[in-house]
């Protein structure tokens, strides 16, 4: 069968060697990231039924990213990548296991989840930026997009599809259970990441006296400086503020203003990760057919609607079909957004200009769960979606300067700095 890929003209990864065992290693991990992200606020909700101090709980999921999300970027430019992956998962795999631990004992608290999510988050800031830089190492730049597509279509159908209806059961069996798994997927991913053998990027050598300070702000300045990322990262600092408010109060949207229950909120995450996972073949498709920029901004308009039928229809149909256009229209938007980032940047500064990226965008989501919280406690449950439909109609309007033709783009044999001008 003809990949898209191919009728473009553009080889896609192989499955074999590296990037099989990157792809693997990234589906086992979601597949029990998924148990635990669905599970925390399930039990934050047993703890407390505070919408704020619920919120409190994603915030504290995102702080991290504030405070070392540019130093992970930095790190992740001068470290072997593949080791420092491998190390950081197993440290994640450990610290979950001792929660798993904790809870299966009953000490439980909501001052543990949040310390849990800081925790996880710190760690994460430099395992996603390496992942990111690591990309380029395993496959061709003209492949990113199928690369990226296929890892995160692989991670939805782990994450979504297959640990998402199961929450409730394992959840049954002991609230220690979805913990403990999450633990183990951990220890095996870290696994199959110090496997990897792969092409250390082309790096210039750095002056003398340079920096980690130095270096993020060449991260900062080469972000700023290309008109596309610009664009694409303020929209997608709007949109995460909008997701975080609307994630953050998820739970109580669904048990106590639909009133489906524990069932509900598992359906609705099935729902967001069907979307997601459909998305991931069509991402590339479209991006061919108007242009990733494009694609965008399209994803944005049906989000904006998507997130009006959520707030608006109090019925669980009306959810699970906003959910899942969402979850379609995320996936849309994120291999896009990854795949210009990494096509646009010089290999040998893709971890500081994603750090760049993913703090300054990510710097919306607590705010955004606080907000949500607010929100949430003040104008009623349906609230947040509301306001994340108004957020997402800005981020639309802020990506106009990105259709513009007369960029520049990275050539894919630059190794430094140097551009051209795409017609």
């Amino acid at each position: 069968m003809t990949t898209a890929a191919e009728v473009a003209g553009v080889r896609p990864p192989a499955w074999r060697g590296g990037f099989g065992r990157l792809w693997t290693a990234a589906v086992v991990s979601r597949f029990g990231d998924a148990l635990r992200n669905s599970a925390l606020p399930l039990l934050a909700v047993r703890l407390t039924d505070d919408p704020l101090v619920i919120a409190s709980v994603t915030a504290c999921g995102y702080l991290p990213w504030l405070l070392f999300g540019l130093l992970g970027g930095a790190i992740a430019d001068r470290v072997d990548q593949r080791r420092a992956m491998g190390a950081v998962d197993a440290v994640r795999g450990a610290l979950v296991a001792g929660f798993a631990l904790t809870v299966a004992l009953g000490h439980a608290s909501i001052v543990l989840l949040i310390a849990l999510a800081f925790s996880l988050t710190t760690l994460q800031t430099l395992f996603d930026n390496a992942s990111t830089a690591l990309l380029p190492s395993l496959v061709d730049r003209e492949a990113l997009g199928s690369a990226n597509a296929r890892l995160m279509t692989g991670q939805q159908l782990a994450g979504g599809l297959l640990a998402g209806p199961f929450v409730p059961l394992l959840l049954a069996a002991g609230a220690a259970v979805p913990f403990t798994a999450d633990a183990v997927t951990y220890l095996l991913a870290a696994g199959l990441v110090a496997s990897l053998r792969i092409r250390p990027p082309r790096r210039e050598p750095r002056p003398a006296g340079s920096t980690l300070r130095a270096e993020v702000a060449a991260g900062l300045r080469a972000l700023w400086g290309d008109r596309v990322l610009r664009a694409v990262c303020t929209a997608t600092l709007l949109c995460n503020i909008g997701m975080g408010a609307l994630i953050a109060t998820l739970v109580l949207h669904v048990t106590h203003w639909l009133h489906t229950g524990d069932a509900g909120y598992a359906a609705a995450m099935t729902a967001y990760a069907v979307g997601s996972f459909c998305g991931g073949f069509l991402a590339q498709r479209v991006a061919g057919r108007v242009g990733r920029a494009r694609s965008l901004l399209a994803a944005g308009c049906v989000q904006t609607s998507s997130l009006l039928l959520v707030g608006t229809v109090r019925h669980i149909g009306a959810l699970l079909a906003g959910m899942a256009l969402l979850g379609l229209m995320n996936m849309l938007w994120n291999v896009n957004q990854v795949t210009l980032m990494q096509q646009r940047s010089p290999e040998s500064m893709v971890g500081r200009i994603s750090a760049a990226f993913r703090t300054t965008s990510t710097s919306g989501a607590p705010l955004g769960a606080l907000l949500g919280g607010a929100v949430a406690g003040a104008y009623g449950l349906n609230g947040p979606a509301l306001l994340a439909a108004a957020l997402f109609a800005l981020a639309v309007t802020s990506l106009i300067p990105a259709l513009k033709p007369d960029v520049s783009v990275v050539e894919p044999d630059d190794g430094a700095t140097t551009a051209r001008v795409k017609p």
